[in-house]
């Protein structure tokens, strides 16, 4: 298992460009170590992450065109990182204490699972100072129904962590300060099964997103043959028919 922690907590661990190059070069190299079964992405206090560093942003209006050649790069930077996330063969869990805002927020709806503090909250404030959250909206809309993400987008109200789960954002609330714990819990969990049927498990899930009905059964089902045929599966299948533990070849 791997831990990446925000740790920018004096900016509310907003994501400038140097963390998310770094958060990127950082995944790069998990997802190049088949020793590393589960990622959980956690941030020191007081908040998760507040999203972009907006003093960083402002700072550069003043460059000759006006801070545009900054801004689409961080935007490029912000892009690629959630992206590395969700391209990840390793599940990535959230672990959420404070607030999720922004891209905080839509880091969150990129990993996989995520777990939150019950006083945690998240939010796409954008609208309160002029900028929608239309990055944040990307993720936040493949995770939740349109209207509960046009709601958050609109209004850029924070969202308790109770109703991010009752919407679908998260998938366990504790209380504070066992988060951490918590995850540790849901990715040991996740350790002890095939690391290779989960590699080839998520990555059929993310793609057949993208697709039609028909296409996705047919994706579906030709990774599943890929599946039936490698080792583990046939491991897998056979200590339970066999009524023994599995020994996975990984």
């Amino acid at each position: 298992m791997a831990w990446l922690i925000l740790n920018r907590p004096a900016s509310r661990n907003s994501l400038s460009e140097e963390l998310l190059a770094e958060l990127i070069d950082a995944l790069a190299s998990i997802g190049r170590d088949a020793s590393i079964r589960a990622v959980v992405i956690a941030a020191e206090a007081p908040a998760f992450c507040s999203g972009h560093d907006l003093r960083e942003l402002t700072a550069r209006r003043t460059d000759p065109d006006g801070g545009r050649s900054f801004f689409a790069r961080i935007c490029e930077l912000s892009s690629t990182m959630m992206m590395s996330v969700v391209q990840l063969p390793q599940p990535v869990i959230a672990c959420v204490q404070g607030a999720a805002s922004a891209a905080g927020c839509q880091l969150v709806a990129s990993c996989d699972l995520a777990v939150a503090a019950a006083d945690a909250t998240f939010a796409t404030p954008g609208v309160d100072i002029g900028l929608f959250c239309t990055s944040p909206m990307v993720a936040l809309s493949r995770n939740v129904a349109p209207k509960h993400a046009m709601e958050m987008l609109l209004t850029g109200d924070a969202m308790a962590a109770a109703d991010a789960r009752r919407i679908g954002l998260v998938n366990r609330v504790v209380p504070a300060g066992e988060e951490r714990a918590e995850a540790m819990r849901l990715a040991r969990r996740i350790s002890s099964k095939s690391a290779t049927a989960i590699r080839f498990g998520k990555r059929a899930f993310h793609t057949q997103l993208a697709m039609g009905l028909a296409d996705a059964y047919e994706h579906a089902s030709r990774v599943m043959v890929e599946n039936l045929l490698d080792a583990d599966a046939k491991e897998g299948i056979g200590a339970f028919l066999a009524k023994r533990p599995p020994q996975w070849s990984d």
